[in-house]
């Protein structure tokens, strides 16, 4: 595939006629006789003045300002004047309330300008954290190839970092490698595709279809007006004894996040991993919709734990990740609970499970972003608790929480697995007994079972997320104090 220029990338992604530049005359100082003319050659054979451009324009009708890299303005490559353009872009995107696109293609620092050209990737790291405490997206659409400190800095600050397929993304600079060690650097390492695999990128992503993805992303990071979400009510139900309920909540016909998305969702965008190397099949993270109400969406997946891969340690991490996401992004967050249980493992030991459950519950309990929990179906132990710290609790009919499986419960006290329907009754672990002790605010009624009406129990649980997340994004994150008050 050729490589397309920051022009042909503008073109691409912008709304037709509508970038405008925000670039001025690059200044260098004294320059050797070599350097000047490479800069000279560079120019020419480029058709730019220097190795980004920046500037706004809009997207499907939506104003954004954009830092585009060009490689064929010597390799991409930051140097001094370089990292001042891009600096003052930010500031003023920062400045403007506006979100920012960033999509990088380089080698890394300009070596014809050496440290004083490297260390400007914290002024450009600083300039993008102050652009996020604000509030305010920055998006990235690494090319190919995007290494070395432009990788280590603002092409790895994304909320959202998405790449070009097949594209070289990484650190290290492959021949640099060879040169060092003699030997060549494995091919499939430094990839999009890899990446996208460990966690590291949130999706690949071809260039023709960048624009419908940021769009998405910005309808749910930077909302219009909301108008009033009318409550659906609460509807009447039958009582079910506690076992029944559990026995229920087990059905693998039963619908778990991903139908709840598919069918309750107005928009979803799905992310991937921590962002630092690790995914967990068990956990999914995406921003999302429910009716125009944005949020960012951290589910246990049901279809993605087994008895042989129950969700580890990684998965809160990435849940933790998600929680940054909605501070940072100033969203509501929307946890789910759907588990069997979190790993009990050499491997989870080992990967701090217990450490990642604490750190779960402490950010949850202090984050500064509306929270609301959803018990959609088996609620076991700590990783389920993980989860549970929120303004509001909604549940479903037969969704339940336990510090162990009913069966744990009876080996523990009675040294038999018989007593389990007595243990889950005498623990008081159904959403109906929760909800009489103030742990759960709302239950959302199941006809007779979720499992027997997928599409129309989703529906009625997204009608209430909808005016739930309206709610909270009205009244504000509420204090730590008041989210642990509920256990009094």
């Amino acid at each position: 595939m050729a490589r397309l220029t920051a022009h042909d990338l503008l073109a691409l992604v912008l709304d037709d006629g509508s970038w405008a530049s925000w670039d001025a005359a690059p200044s260098y100082g004294d320059l050797s006789e070599k350097y000047a003319a490479e800069l000279a050659a560079a120019r020419e054979r480029s058709g730019v003045d220097e190795s980004v451009l920046t500037g706004e324009g809009l997207l499907r009708g939506r104003r954004v300002a954009v830092l585009v890299g060009e490689f064929g303005f010597l390799a991409g490559s930051i140097g001094r004047a370089t990292a001042d353009r891009l600096v003052s872009a930010i500031e003023r995107a920062t400045a403007e309330g506006l979100p920012l696109l960033a999509a990088p293609i380089s080698g890394g620092t300009r070596m014809q300008e050496g440290t004083p050209a490297f260390v400007q990737m914290v002024r450009i790291s600083q300039a993008v954290m102050a652009h996020k405490l604000a509030g305010l997206p920055y998006l990235v659409y690494l090319r190919n190839p995007t290494t070395g400190g432009v990788m280590a800095s603002w092409g790895s600050l994304g909320h959202v970092t998405v790449a070009e397929p097949g594209a070289l993304v990484g650190f290290l600079g492959p021949r640099v490698y060879e040169a060092l060690y003699g030997k060549e650097f494995p091919e499939d390492v430094q990839t999009s595709e890899n990446l996208y695999a460990r966690g590291i990128i949130d999706a690949v992503v071809a260039p023709e279809d960048i624009a419908d993805i940021l769009d998405r992303a910005l309808r749910i990071m930077r909302p219009g007006p909301l108008g009033e979400v009318a409550d659906p009510g609460d509807e009447a139900f039958a009582d079910v004894d506690t076992w029944d309920a559990v026995t229920r909540s087990r059905r693998s016909d039963r619908p778990g996040v991903r139908p709840l998305l598919r069918h309750a969702a107005s928009d979803v965008v799905p992310l991937n991993g921590t962002g630092q190397g690790e995914s967990d099949p068990g956990l999914l993270i995406a921003l999302a919709r429910f009716g125009d109400v944005p949020c960012v969406v951290l589910g246990q997946d049901r279809r993605g734990q087994s008895e042989q891969h129950p969700m580890g340690p990684g998965a809160l991490r990435e849940a933790r990740r998600g929680m940054r996401l909605a501070s940072e992004l100033r969203l509501p967050l929307l946890t789910i609970i759907d588990t069997q249980g979190a790993a009990l493992s050499v491997n989870a030991e080992n990967g701090g499970l217990a450490g990642e459950i604490a750190r779960c519950l402490a950010d949850l309990v202090t984050l500064d972003a509306p929270t609301l929990c959803l018990m959609l179906g088996e609620g076991n132990g700590g990783g389920a608790l993980a989860l549970l710290p929120a303004d509001r609790v909604v549940a479903a009919q037969h969704a339940w929480l336990s510090p162990l499986p009913p069966e744990g419960a009876s080996a523990i006290v009675h040294r038999d697995l018989h007593h389990a329907p007595e243990m889950a009754r005498a623990q008081r672990v159904r959403a109906l007994d929760l909800h009489a002790l103030g742990i759960v605010d709302r239950v959302v009624a199941e006809k007779p079972d979720a499992a027997d009406e997928p599409e129309a129990f989703c529906r009625r649980v997204g009608g209430v997320l909808a005016h739930e997340l309206a709610r909270l994004l009205v009244s504000g994150p509420g204090t730590p104090a008041a989210r642990a008050a509920r256990y009094l």
